[in-house]
C-alpha cells in the first residue's frame, strides 16, 4: 500500500490551506499556529508541508542554524521546529508517518547535514509518541531552557 502522506516545500499554492490548519489550544504553547510561521518568516528557516492525499494537513520548519542556539546540536545538523498536524487529523498516525519520510525527504534538500534534532516538551506525550514511532531516538538528555519547560532532545539520522 502506498503511503498517503507526502512532504513538500511550502509554495504559494499551499499558503491558504496551511492557514486553515490549527492545533488545539493547549498545544499552542508547544508549536504556535501555522499562521504564526507564515506571518513571521525567518531567513534561516524553511517551511515544509505535510500532505495527505494532496491536502495540506500539517507542517514543520527546518532551522538551518539550529546549532547556533542549541549546543547539543552539532554544526552538521538541522533542527526541526513546530511540527504540526491539524487538530482534526491528530491521532491517526499522520505525524509518525511524516517522520518516517523525513530522512529520505530531507537528505537531498540538506545534503551536507548528517542528522536532524528537535525538542519535544515533557508534557507533550502525544507528540513524543509520534516522533518515537516515526524513527526519532531520544538522546536521554533534556533541554531545560524551553519556553514551556523541560524538553526531551530527539535525534534522527539523515545518512
Amino acid at each position: 500500500m502506498l503511503n498517503p502522506i507526502t512532504l513538500a516545500p511550502l509554495d504559494d499554492g499551499h499558503r491558504d490551506a496551511l492557514r486553515a490548519v490549527s492545533v488545539k489550544p493547549f498545544q499552542v504553547i508547544f508549536s504556535g499556529q501555522p499562521a504564526d510561521a507564515l506571518d513571521a518568516p525567518e531567513d534561516h528557516i524553511d517551511i515544509h508541508v505535510i500532505l495527505h492525499q494532496g491536502d495540506v494537513i500539517g507542517m514543520f520548519r527546518v532551522d538551518r542554524h539550529y546549532h547556533h542556539g542549541h549546543t547539543f546540536a552539532p554544526a552538521d545538523s538541522i533542527g526541526i521546529r513546530a511540527m504540526i498536524i491539524d487538530q482534526d487529523r491528530q491521532g491517526a498516525g499522520f505525524g509518525a508517518a511524516a517522520c518516517r519520510l523525513m530522512p529520505g525527504y530531507l537528505r537531498p534538500l540538506y545534503p551536507l547535514k548528517t542528522a536532524a534534532y528537535l525538542t519535544v516538551n515533557t508534557r507533550n506525550a502525544g507528540g513524543y509518541k509520534a516522533y518515537i514511532k516515526g524513527g526519532w531516538t531520544d538522546t536521554g538528555t533534556q533541554h531545560m531552557t524551553g519556553l514551556a519547560g523541560p524538553q526531551h532532545i530527539l535525534r534522527l539520522p539523515l545518512i
